[in-house]
């Protein structure tokens, strides 16, 4: 294999990250002019409202390696990557955030990794930060454990939007449909030849975190009813034991049906139905996000909408 001939795309998803692109850009720029390989940029701006567009046009102007898309309105980082990934003809995409907490420095390590054990994907495990709030730390155990746990997942604590993938791992990708898109059960439901590297991460540059708790706990929704039914199943195994249990209390009934002794106290009654009531509720709830789903996905509308680009032939595209 002629390695001079490989082509390779750096992918980033952007959200107002007007204060850290060009810091990205060179900080990656100054690794990759070392490498033997052929290098792109792929930028997806991912409907900000600052000035993160006008510097990745600025950017493509200046240097015809920088491709990017723009969406019509926020769509989320993980369908901005897989818009990346539709766009992109290389021979690997190593996907990387913006803001300089995935280091620069790794690129050629992923590179290596995947050329010499002949891998369809590297990716990174994050070593846990010291420095992060016990919250921070809490919540992302927690992430990975519940989704584990109830999905048919099995993701190593840690492991990150940071990686590469080859050709063909991208082509299998861009036939997915699915409109909830949680990209690394994707990449691990799909198989091939896939190992970890672990990484340490950097501080952000500027701006603060677009992964706010809300937005984890839509992720993981996302992972555990993308890949399993576990909650359905656990819905039937939680009535039927209830229902069993129930049944424990049918000969105090009989009991004081017989011996004439007044049922009274309206508040254990009013305690059971409110909990029976919200039991309902949550069992309902469940189902109802699967149905939701399915809805979702039989409307059959664009995953993301490309408002302006540089890379396809029409100047406005829909997908």
């Amino acid at each position: 294999m002629d390695i001079s001939r490989l082509k390779i795309c750096i992918l980033s998803a952007a959200y107002n990250e007007n204060e850290n692109i060009l810091v990205f850009y060179n900080a990656v720029k100054q690794v990759i002019d070392q490498l033997p390989y052929s290098f792109e940029f792929c930028f997806v701006n991912d409907g900000s409202s600052d000035g993160t567009l006008r510097i990745i046009r600025n950017l493509a102007r200046e240097d015809h390696s920088v491709k990017y898309l723009s969406f019509s309105r926020n769509f989320g980082q993980q369908i901005a990557l897989k818009a990346g990934v539709d766009s992109i003809d290389a021979d690997a995409i190593i996907m990387m955030d913006s803001d300089l907490q995935h280091p620069p420095s790794l690129i050629p390590v992923l590179i290596e990794n995947w050329l010499r054990n002949r891998v369809n994907v590297v990716n990174t495990i994050r070593e846990e930060d010291r420095d992060l709030s016990w919250f921070k730390k809490k919540s992302s155990q927690w992430f990975y454990k519940v989704l584990n746990n109830i999905s048919n997942l099995s993701l190593e604590p840690g492991q990150a939007d940071f990686r590469l993938i080859d050709r063909q791992v991208a082509e299998t990708l861009k036939n997915s449909k699915e409109q909830d898109v949680f990209l690394r059960g994707m990449i691990q439901w799909i198989g091939y030849k896939q190992m970890n590297i672990p990484y340490k991460p950097h501080k952000r540059f500027a701006g603060e975190s677009k992964y706010t708790l809300s937005k984890m706990v839509k992720l993981a929704l996302a992972g555990i009813t993308s890949f399993s039914v576990k909650p359905l199943h656990g819905a039937i195994y939680l009535g039927f034991t209830i229902a069993l249990g129930s049944l424990l209390y049918l000969p105090y009934v009989f009991y004081s049906f017989f011996s004439g002794h007044v049922v009274d106290g309206w508040s254990s009654v009013l305690i059971t139905i409110a909990f029976f009531g919200g039991l309902n509720l949550f069992i309902l709830g469940i189902i109802g996000l699967y149905i939701g789903k399915i809805l979702i996905q039989n409307k059959e509308r664009p995953l993301y909408i490309v408002q302006e680009h540089n890379i396809y032939e029409n100047s406005y595209s829909q997908f």
